[in-house]
């Protein structure tokens, strides 16, 4: 196994390298090797640079103390400096490689702006430039220019996962020519959108039915103003919401009475036209079809909130990790002190954390691809991809920065340590754009029967020969639990009670999900092992395919029995498990540091937050302490 270890002034102060250092050159060819790797290869700067660049200025630097009305001015203050440096926004909301960036990195400042970014640039500038063709002289410069923020309205109080049972109404006015938008009940509120006066005037697509004389044509989108300089416009009624979880953002209920919107606001495409007598055109043959034609940029806004969960996750490794090697403690022998780190316990959950984070940056990174090179025909598959690839690295997120947070201790619950909001603003992105398990039981309900498995491939050596280290033979053996899953769940869907649609679902769909973990599971492997591949560097070859082994071990450990009993692992396998393990996380462990270095976070952020740069809360002169605390003398002690 290659050795990567690093130089003293590589280190959080304070700290003492635990191996004797390669040569300058090396660790730098293998650090750059896998930033490379990680942040789109040759089209990182374009992708990734502004963004990144962000977290080096001072206007995203912590500002604690803030109360939460503060903190949402901040967040929409910082939306508009992302638009002074995205070149065009509205080539932006096209582009989901660097829009989905934009919440990689922003995510980790900022969770309010993260969600800003998402609703103003992907669903309202992203709906009205790709499902308002029709409408190709609209004028968008307000909201390019941000004199106007944009902002999203679907989802309805009553109205969540089944949002396509919406009830906001949108009547065709035949004396106009325009429409009258009205929420009839209170089920119909709109729920959660950020409508309130903060940040400026506003304005919304809006999805609503469409009513001509009477008869539903299914839901459509609708631009409507909400507010100007002087407040909410007539028949635009907004409550805010209480505080949730997290960085908080302007969310809020709001309806409408009987609000007056001009012909135009109708967002139209070959999806839906209507002609001067009112009747409507549309290529799509359902009112169904119609609606998730409409919504569509909830596919790229769930590669953004992956995204944005995927930089919260990396950020909090780094934290605790650099933590881990500048926290000295008692060690075994009287009067020595130790880096925490130097903990099988502490390191070895750390390193399980990396091999998972770089699992789901590379899978991140061949999803994106897929989308942008969708055609008509894999379309469907793409999506159902994508939406699986959202639950698995949100819910992956939410597990590393928890446990991220708790190997900080007592120091990881100050927000000024950055690394005690993540795991919360985290939980916004496993909601949003469709709760997880809803979205993974739609693709699981698809797969069933609708996602024809790999074959098998032979192997040239027996069973008993193979060796748990080949990549190769653990891969197929994620694709073997993927094809089992698949098979059992067959069978007890068609075991299920007869007549009883949902009986039989509830008996299948355990499995089912298992299925549907093994097969992101092994799309994840399938970008890892790819990317080790392309590695031209040996070291951060070696490295990438070690962490690869790591995650696969990971994901294969819960099935080994069934491995076993079907014969596709020995008894002598299962028995080597723990100890393959060990053996990668003991060869890993020197590399920590240069691994998490490869996540690119900019040293002037990590310089902002003590724990990440050999410091902690209580040191004297720390710039957080900016409040006195009366002493005996009547002086400020800090």
């Amino acid at each position: 196994m290659t050795m990567l270890t690093f130089r003293d002034k590589d280190l959080p102060q304070g700290t003492a390298p635990v191996l004797p250092s390669l040569p300058t050159q090396g660790q730098d060819r293998a650090r750059s090797e896998l930033r490379h790797l990680l942040f789109d290869g040759d089209d990182q700067a374009r992708v990734h640079g502004a963004w990144r660049n962000l977290l080096s200025a001072a206007d995203f630097r912590h500002r604690p103390g803030l109360s939460p009305a503060e903190r949402v001015e901040l967040s929409y203050s910082r939306l508009r400096l992302v638009n002074d440096v995205a070149g065009s926004p509205t080539d932006l909301a096209l582009d989901p490689q660097r829009l989905s960036a934009l919440h990689e990195w922003t995510g980790v400042v900022d969770g309010g702006l993260c969600t800003l970014a998402s609703i103003h640039y992907n669903l309202f500038l992203g709906s009205l430039l790709e499902q308002d063709t029709d409408n190709g002289g609209r004028d968008l410069s307000a909201f390019t220019e941000m004199r106007r923020t944009g902002t999203f309205l679907c989802t309805e109080l009553g109205h969540g996962n089944d949002v396509a049972a919406l009830e906001t109404t949108a009547a065709y006015d035949r004396e106009t020519g325009g429409f009258i938008l009205h929420t009839p009940n209170d089920r119909a509120q709109k729920f959660m959108p950020n409508t309130s006066l903060a940040g400026g005037p506003k304005s919304a697509v809006v999805a609503a039915r469409l009513l001509v004389d009477g008869a539903d044509q299914g839901a459509f989108l609708f631009l409507t103003p909400l507010s100007d300089e002087n407040g909410h416009l007539p028949g635009v009624h907004v409550r805010q919401l209480p505080d949730r979880t997290g960085t908080p953002v302007d969310h809020c209920l709001t309806r409408f009475d009987m609000v007056r919107l001009p012909r135009e606001a109708l967002l139209e495409a070959e999806h839906g036209r209507l002609d001067g007598e009112g009747r409507l055109d549309s290529t799509l043959g359902s009112a169904r079809k119609r609606f998730l034609h409409s919504i569509g940029r909830v596919t790229t806004g769930k590669l953004c909130m992956s995204a944005g969960t995927l930089g919260m996750s990396r950020a909090a490794l780094t934290i605790a990790v650099r933590h881990a090697h500048s926290r000295h403690i008692s060690g075994m022998k009287r009067g020595e002190q130790i880096p925490v780190v130097a903990h099988r316990s502490h390191h070895s959950r750390l390193l399980d954390s990396i091999a998972t984070a770089y699992a789901m940056t590379l899978l991140h990174r061949d999803v994106v691809s897929q989308w942008v090179g969708h055609t008509p025909e894999n379309r469907a598959d793409t999506e159902r991809l994508v939406a699986i690839t959202k639950g698995w690295i949100t819910w992956q997120a939410r597990a590393i920065a928890i446990e991220s947070r708790e190997r900080c201790g007592a120091q990881g619950l100050f927000p000024v340590n950055g690394i005690s909001d993540l795991p919360l603003n985290i939980e916004g992105g496993i909601t949003a754009e469709g709760d997880n398990l809803v979205i993974w039981n739609k693709a699981a309900s698809e797969m069933l029967f609708g996602h024809q498995m790999e074959s098998r491939r032979p192997f040239d050596e027996p069973l008993a020969e193979r060796s748990l280290t080949d990549l190769r033979f653990l891969r197929d053996l994620l694709a073997e639990v993927e094809s089992d899953a698949q098979r059992r769940a067959r069978i007890a869907l068609r075991q299920g009670p007869a007549g009883d649609p949902l009986g039989r679902w509830n008996e299948a769909s355990e499995t089912a999900l298992e299925m549907v973990s093994a097969h992101v599971c092994r799309q994840a492997a399938d970008a890892f092992i790819a990317a080790a591949g392309r590695a031209a560097d040996p070291t951060a070859r070696n490295l990438l395919e070690d962490l690869c082994r790591l995650f696969l071990l990971r994901q294969l450990d819960p099935h080994t029995g069934r491995l076993l009993a079907d014969g596709h692992l020995t008894a002598d396998h299962v028995r080597a498990f723990p100890g393959v393990r060990n053996d990668l996380i003991a060869g890993l462990a020197p590399h920590m540091l240069g691994l998490v270095d490869a996540f690119d976070l900019p040293a002037e952020f990590l310089a902002t937050v003590p724990i990440a740069s050999g410091g902690r809360i209580g040191d004297e002169g720390d710039s957080w302490s900016t409040w006195p605390l009366a002493s005996d003398s009547g002086s400020a002690t800090h």
